[in-house]
């Protein structure tokens, strides 16, 4: 079994059951097998695509993303999902980096196709919209048979995916995605969140990012459940009420969506039972406020796209603790280690290690990054935290985060949640600035919430009440926004390089 033959036994089983939603449009699961069919057919006879051949999906949110996605799979190719946010010569890397000769995109994104031939004169780009604009279906067009269901372009063990990391400390590398990574990341997930073929899922968040291509694609397809694939995502009461008239039952975000909601007129009851916070730290105040508000879990987790993307989250059917990313999900393994490879115990300070089915092959082409990232057969994630007594997880900092103030540890995270409990804040980043005396010290940045204002120095007394004083920042920068990338991380390069007044 592979991602495209499960897909295929998924859509015999629910033929005629909608697996998509996009706006007043709906699609069966037999619908988009047929054109998944489709595409392939032409990737393989207009563009000769082989098994292992790396091909880009440069796609915004669309229904087109899901068809082309497996159509590439079904050939045995690799599927190499592109942020949809970058500039020509941004993707004009990834293209040169994978290999990449066939790019599937779209009518918008595909104005930019000369910029990227000039950089690679050998592309080929195959627009998604227009080819399944010529494909008539009749209704209850659908054939299985067993070469179909198996599948034998392609092993579970054989590369399916290349996920190109955010690249916030540099250029950007690929992690190596194989089908069983991504099937076993599926499986650990459909348990751990107990979803049903009755549930939908909606997806807000970038397609081609491993959290939505997890999550939001893999999952409810092989569960048998549906997609509401939302059209915009503003302004916010627009979200809100498509999410209420399609109910959606469980909902991946991030936290920024969170908070809008807590301040946003919801009526109730909510069709919702599951909401899910990942792709960058929840403040515990967030959570708080919208669990008081909405009366449902709002989970926090933890993934990485080496990992295919999830590692860990706060179970349904056991205790939640507020500010853990929570305990490691079926057939996953997590531990805390030392630089040196020794493993530590409860409350004690290292690098959160995963192993497991779900963890990257390597880095595409980059054999010494890919050295680096493991010790021991362990992911080395780079994030710095600690477990409890109970085995829960929680996440102090980016071990690259983390300043070194007067010879002490000090953990971004903890300034910000202490921030975030200040009247009137937004949004909050704390960086370190390089300082002569004390080696680093930490400088905040922070958004006031909308027609409020906020005065540093009263901020600044809060945090002195909270914190040790070397862990209080030495100037509040107010600022009407912070820099992100397309899933919603602070991107704390850029503000490293901002001028503090």
């Amino acid at each position: 079994m592979n991602l495209a033959s499960r897909f295929a036994a998924s859509a015999q089983q629910h033929a005629e059951k909608t697996a998509l939603y996009w706006g007043d449009r709906t699609f069966t699961y037999s619908e988009l097998w047929s054109q998944t069919l489709f595409i392939a057919g032409v990737l393989r006879h207009q563009f000769r695509i082989k098994p292992g051949d790396r091909v880009g999906l440069w796609l915004k949110n669309c229904p087109e993303f899901i068809p082309s996605l497996f159509g590439i799979l079904h050939l045995g190719a690799v599927a190499v999902p592109i942020n949809n946010f970058l500039k020509p010569h941004e993707v004009g890397y990834i293209l040169s980096d994978a290999g990449i000769d066939v790019l599937v995109s779209d009518s918008e994104l595909a104005a930019a196709f000369d910029a990227l031939k000039g950089a690679r004169p050998s592309l080929q780009m195959m627009n998604a919209e227009t080819t399944l604009a010529s494909f008539p279906v009749p209704p209850g067009h659908l054939k299985f048979d067993t070469d179909l269901l198996r599948n034998p372009n392609r092993s579970e063990t054989d590369l399916a995916v290349l996920i190109y990391t955010s690249g916030t400390t540099g250029r950007p590398k690929g992690a190596m995605l194989s089908n069983d990574n991504l099937l076993h990341n599926v499986e650990s997930c459909r348990l751990c969140l107990q979803i049903v073929p009755e549930d939908r899922i909606g997806v807000l968040l970038p397609m081609f990012h491993s959290y939505m291509l997890t999550v939001g694609t893999f999952l409810p397809l092989f569960s048998g459940a549906s997609i509401v694939l939302v059209k915009s995502l503003h302004p916010v009461r627009n979200v809100i009420q498509e999410l209420y008239q399609r109910r959606v039952s469980i909902l991946p975000a991030i936290p920024q969506f969170y908070r809008s909601l807590v301040n946003a007129d919801l009526p109730q009851p909510s069709p919702l039972r599951i909401c899910i916070s990942g792709s960058a730290p929840l403040p515990v105040q967030v959570l708080h406020e919208f669990e008081q508000k909405m009366g449902i879990p709002l989970i926090e987790g933890y993934g990485l796209s080496e990992a295919s993307p999830v590692v860990a989250k706060n179970p349904l059917d056991r205790t939640r603790k507020p500010g853990s990313i929570g305990l490691p999900i079926p057939n996953v393994e997590m531990s805390v280690q030392d630089d040196s490879g020794r493993t530590l115990g409860p409350r004690q300070v290292g690098e959160i290690c995963v192993r497991g089915g779900n963890v990257m092959l390597g880095y595409w082409n980059q054999p010494d990054e890919t050295e680096k990232a493991f010790r021991n057969g362990w992911l080395l994630t780079g994030d710095i935290g600690y477990f409890d007594e109970e085995g829960y997880y929680y996440i102090t900092d980016r071990k690259k985060d983390m300043l070194l103030v007067n010879g002490n540890n000090v953990y971004p995270r903890e300034i910000e949640d202490v921030i975030y409990q200040f009247p009137n804040v937004k949004e909050a980043a704390v960086i370190g600035r390089p300082d002569p005396r004390r080696g680093e010290q930490p400088v905040a940045f922070v958004v006031p919430l909308e027609g409020t204002s906020i005065d540093p120095e009263a901020l600044l007394s809060f945090v002195r009440t909270r914190l040790a004083d070397y862990k209080v920042p030495r100037k509040v920068v107010l600022s009407p926004g912070l820099p992100r990338n397309a899933t919603g991380k602070v991107l704390k390069t850029v503000l490293r390089e901002q001028p503090i007044p």
